[in-house]
């Protein structure tokens, strides 16, 4: 190990750090917006929300600060006991927890709360980031199924809460798994199962059409279009191919059949059993099915009213009637980008997402640059996660992703999430800054 520099101030990625903190600020004086109408003064009391959340930002302000005076080789050496930690709490919660919107995810303190599920992100990204450095890549069954396994705690755990929204977001590590070696084969298996996954929705949403066949008409219905289009498959594949590989083939797309219609009735009996009815209301909405509940697109259609009402330019800060007026429900944690669309409008939009697309583009640049292979997948992993955050938060908004509750980092009201994205971010800065050092 190489004497690490003493000046580190001189290799801070200042342009990440400069961008993270534009997110904060920005986000910050939004919720300034969200705690005000048009027709009231703006209250700077720390006891008001954009008090508190200022509380949660001067906090993050210190522990980064902290952070970039440890040394980065202390991160790597306690990465399972923070992996460990960041667990513990995620089991601790469903016992001792408070209850939240429907979900056991929350430590009471008072006023204030904590969601472990913020900070499991962390530990399994560095836990992720560790083993997939020792096994150099994914090359072999063991380290790929060490990777599933270090995903897989956390995330089990957490759909015990239920907490599905935040599992999302762990898809965020496709990214760097993607870059040590996952097969392409896997993402052409993932979005055929984004498919799958819609049209399942789609048919198993049409039952009432078939009541002689019950709730079993949406899986038939799905069982002749997909054994139409496989038998399809194999016969092109016979005619395509030399002798000696059309068998192959064959079993193969048998095989492929097996899993998919497998994978589709899994999928059907969770929407029909396991998904509360306002859960399955909202995935019908999103893909335009008509259903009982009349509120259930409340959300997304006072969302959607509120984001065309910014027109081009917005209406100007703590101006928005939508938001201002209180249409927009959850509207400084889940909905708080409708907030910044109507004071701000498409072109505030725009920028914003570019800014985004900036600190993202920037995470991934820094991880190229490494020596070291555990810094490079740490940053694929918290660039996935930012990705995520901000491609289903704002995809939600917009109607193009169901409202499953995912906050917008350092925009959304939340000291978990503030603090958690700032110890993340905090961590890479360090490490990035030792990058002419030899790490592991």
């Amino acid at each position: 190990m190489s004497t690490r520099r003493k000046n580190i101030s001189a290799h801070i990625d200042w342009t990440l750090l400069g961008l993270f903190a534009l997110l904060a600020a920005i986000g910050w004086l939004n919720l300034v917006s969200a705690a005000t109408g048009p027709d009231t003064a703006v209250n700077w009391s720390l006891e008001s929300m954009h008090g508190r959340q200022l509380i949660w930002l001067g906090l993050s302000t210190v522990i980064t600060l902290l952070i970039l005076k440890i040394e980065g080789e202390f991160f790597i050496r306690t990465t399972w006991i923070n992996y460990a930690l960041t667990t513990a709490l995620l089991a601790a919660v469903l016992v001792v927890g408070r209850k939240v919107g429907g979900a056991r995810s929350w430590f009471g303190f008072g006023g204030f709360g904590i969601q472990p599920s913020e900070f499991a992100k962390f530990g399994a990204a560095m836990g992720l980031a560790w083993w997939l450095a020792f096994t150099k890549g994914l090359h072999d069954l063991r380290s790929i199924i060490g990777s599933l396994a270090i995903i897989g705690l956390p995330v089990g755990l957490i759909l015990l809460q239920p907490d599905a929204g935040t599992v999302l977001v762990f898809v965020g590590f496709i990214f760097a798994l993607y870059r040590e070696g996952m097969s392409g084969f896997v993402l052409v298996a993932g979005f055929t199962a984004l498919v799958m996954l819609v049209f399942t929705i789609i048919t198993g949403a049409t039952t009432v059409n078939y009541p002689w066949i019950g709730p079993w008409s949406g899986i038939l219905r799905f069982l002749l279009a997909t054994g139409a289009v496989f038998t399809a498959g194999i016969f092109l594949g016979r005619s395509m191919t030399r002798p000696r590989h059309r068998r192959k083939l064959t079993r193969n797309l048998v095989l492929w059949a097996v899993a998919a219609l497998t994978f589709s009735a899994v999928l059907h009996t969770t929407m029909a059993e396991v998904l509360k009815p306002h859960q399955r209301d909202r995935i019908h909405v999103l893909f335009g099915i008509e259903v009982d509940n009349p509120g259930a697109n409340y959300n997304i259609r006072h969302a959607r009213i509120a984001i065309g009402s910014g027109g081009l330019t917005g209406r100007g800060w703590c101006e928005g009637p939508m938001t201002g007026f209180g249409f927009v429900p959850e509207q400084e944690t889940d909905f708080i980008f409708c907030k910044w669309s109507e004071e701000w409008g498409f072109v505030g939009s725009a920028l914003l997402v570019l800014l985004f697309a900036a600190l993202i583009i920037r995470i991934f640049f820094i991880a190229e640059r490494q020596r070291s292979a555990f810094t490079r997948i740490y940053a694929y992993n918290l660039g996935g996660l930012f990705f995520m955050h901000l491609l289903i938060n704002v995809g939600m908004v917009l109607g193009l992703a169901p409202v499953i509750g995912i906050p917008l980092p350092m925009m959304s009201y939340g000291g978990s999430s503030v603090l958690a994205f700032s110890i993340m971010m905090a961590v890479l800065l360090r490490l990035d800054a030792e990058r002419f050092s030899v790490l592991r």
